[in-house]
């Protein structure tokens, strides 16, 4: 899947977030969103996903050289981001098994794969409610990178990571982004450093 912008802008009341964006997120590039707190990044990354609409221009989602119908766009994006909520009720192996039913998985994978693609395998029956936020953050880590999509958006991956799961992360990218599309929104350095594409938002804040 391709995602073009196009003269995009989004507008808060009287505020605009960021306005006349012209950019083309091609298939297998690693992309970065930079900018500030506060600065867009979370509200254009919700754009790309097809969450948000912008105020002014255009996102296109293109499958081929034709624009993906809207209920593909939703089946075409794997995402994750500190304000996606987890199931607080459900168990480790309850909330992947949930995922599953609306993204499957990539090929050959199986729920007990995913399970154990996570340092806390151990306590599968165990509800979220009672996780860390580090944990948290590693499944939604894991049920994005698993979905069987050809997009990935990462709105601060590296958010309640400590040393030891920022590597858990980098080497996630590394093995199972394959040839997909992966925007990564973040002004951390070692979330976004294998990313060779730069967009940085405060360009567009006139």
């Amino acid at each position: 899947m391709t995602i073009r912008l196009e003269n995009a802008g989004k507008r808060y009341r009287m505020e605009w977030v960021f306005r006349r964006i012209d950019f083309t997120f091609k298939p297998g590039g690693r992309y970065a969103i930079l900018g500030p707190n506060g600065s867009g990044k979370s509200t254009l990354l919700k754009v790309l996903s097809g969450f948000l609409s912008p105020s002014r221009g255009k996102v296109l989602h293109l499958l081929g050289d034709r624009p993906a119908p809207r209920e593909e766009i939703y089946r075409s994006i794997g995402m994750a981001a500190p304000y996606i909520e987890l199931i607080e009720e459900f168990t480790l192996l309850e909330a992947i098994r949930f995922h599953r039913r609306f993204k499957p998985f990539l090929h050959g994978w199986t729920e007990q794969e995913v399970v154990e693609l996570l340092p806390f395998a151990s306590q599968r029956n165990k509800e979220i409610r009672n996780f860390s936020s580090g944990m948290k953050q590693r499944l939604k880590l894991a049920l994005a990178f698993c979905s069987d999509t050809p997009v990935l958006l990462l709105d601060e991956p590296g958010t309640n990571l400590d040393a030891q799961g920022q590597e858990w992360y980098l080497d996630l990218a590394e093995r199972l982004a394959g040839d997909r599309l992966l925007v990564v929104a973040s002004n951390v350095e070692a979330d976004f450093g294998f990313c060779k594409e730069r967009l940085d938002i405060t360009r567009f804040k006139g």
